[in-house]
């Protein structure tokens, strides 16, 4: 008999990977050490980050078929060759000091390794953990929430130690060893696998664990509202949480008047929130289903949005910022486990990839609305005001999700009662 695979090690796999794409989001480390050597424009340093996150966003767009179709391993290898030659190729851009190369390689190449690299352990961790789908993806789309805060001193360490193309190369080859290596081991379970004693479990009625509510194709799913539903909560939570990231500094110093120094705690304790947020919340929706997770996300930062610009005492302010930043990071890591429960595993890669072109959207949409807010209300209280009404209209929507999801169950259990009764 063929041995099964340990869906831990699976897991365990997927992180791998997701912490090594996630180190994207200390680019912020590379921008004054580019821009002090080479003299180049900030603006013009941090757009190659939005390069690649809209690379992301089209790549996961676009390939999810191809990972449906080839399976996990072969797509981690591709991920692992965009993503290592887009980050070692970075250094051949400061070698001959040209802006168009970093773009081409960081932006494009290392963006299409990011988009791949992030829907690629997906579908096979929802597959392997049916039990615990909320917990598996919160445990991978963790580590991509936690990479910057692993990847950022080392990173500072290399470029003050070798320079900036040496820390390049280093980094595009432990990357893409790490990738490469974790790539190895995915594999979807065969067909029929269950975890022990799960239908024993289901059977019994110790375990209940409710059944897909389909089983479409990528094509099919996007024709569905509850798809575009999906979409419009996670872009709503992306803008508004990529925005309040890109401010949080002078947010604080505006609002409560933290020092410069305080805040700058206060930025690197987001990134743990966001974190934990991660792994917390999508393995608490395991237990209270993910249409009432994201009721809970909206409710939290309708009230945090609001309050916001009110509150006077620094370490309130703090906490709900942290709060509202739970929630931002919980978003990510809950729908994968959602788009599986309503759309079934068939392509559950495809639709992760269309789904999360909202997540390039925001990532071009968060930080302009932003900044043009600023400029025209000339303080971040009336953009917290803003952000908080569209929070109630993701409410909304999730609201409207659930109602279309429970009468599409209905219409599930009265099927399956119909065909018991007629056999």
């Amino acid at each position: 008999m063929e041995k099964t695979k340990n869906r831990w090690l699976i897991a365990l796999s997927a992180v791998g990977i997701h912490i090594s794409i996630g180190s994207v989001y200390a680019w912020s480390v590379f921008t004054n050490p580019i821009t002090n050597q080479f003299g180049w424009n900030l603006s013009d340093v941090q757009l190659t980050f939005s390069i690649a996150i809209l690379f992301l966003g089209l790549a996961a767009a676009f390939l999810g078929h191809f990972v449906e179709k080839y399976g996990p391993r072969k797509s981690g290898i591709l991920a692992a060759c965009f993503f290592g030659v887009g980050i070692a190729g970075s250094g051949v851009a400061m070698l001959l000091e040209n802006i168009i190369l970093l773009y081409l390689f960081y932006g494009v190449f290392g963006g299409i390794g990011l988009g791949l690299g992030y829907i690629t352990p997906v579908s096979t961790l929802v597959k392997w953990f049916p039990d615990r789908r909320g917990l598996a993806t919160g445990l991978a789309i963790m580590g991509f929430g936690f990479a910057s805060m692993v990847s950022s001193p080392i990173m500072n360490a290399l470029i003050n130690s070798v320079g900036l193309a040496t820390t390049f190369f280093i980094l595009g080859s432990v990357y893409f060893v790490i990738i490469m290596a974790a790539a190895q081991y995915l594999e979807p379970p065969k067909p029929g696998w269950a975890p022990a004693g799960f239908n024993v479990d289901e059977q019994n009625g110790s375990k209940k664990v409710k059944k897909d509510l389909a089983q479409l194709t990528a094509n099919e799913a996007v024709r569905t509202k509850r798809f575009w539903y999906l979409w419009v909560i996670l872009f709503i939570n992306i803008t508004c949480g990529i925005a309040i990231i890109s401010v949080a500094s002078p947010l604080a110093q505006e609002t409560v008047g933290m020092s410069a120094a305080a805040a700058a705690t206060m930025v690197g304790l987001i990134g743990v929130f966001n974190g934990l947020g991660r792994i917390g919340w999508a393995t608490f929706s395991d237990y209270i289903g993910r249409p009432n997770t994201y009721l809970a996300f909206f409710a939290i930062q309708i009230a945090a949005y609001f309050l916001l610009p009110s509150i006077a005492h620094v370490i309130l302010f703090q906490i709900v910022i942290f709060a509202a930043i739970t929630c931002y990071g919980g978003g990510f890591a809950v729908i994968p486990a959602f788009l599986g429960d309503v759309f079934g595993t068939k392509q559950l890669s495809a639709i992760h990839g269309y789904i999360l072109t909202a997540w390039a959207a925001a990532g071009l949409v968060g930080p302009i609305l932003t900044a043009q807010l600023r400029e025209i209300t000339g303080s971040y209280q009336i953009m917290m005001y803003i952000f908080g009404f569209m929070f109630i209209a993701a409410l909304l929507v999730t609201i409207l999700l659930r109602f279309d999801i429970a009468k599409l169950r209905k219409q599930q259990e009265q099927k399956e009662l119909n065909s018991k009764v007629a056999s």
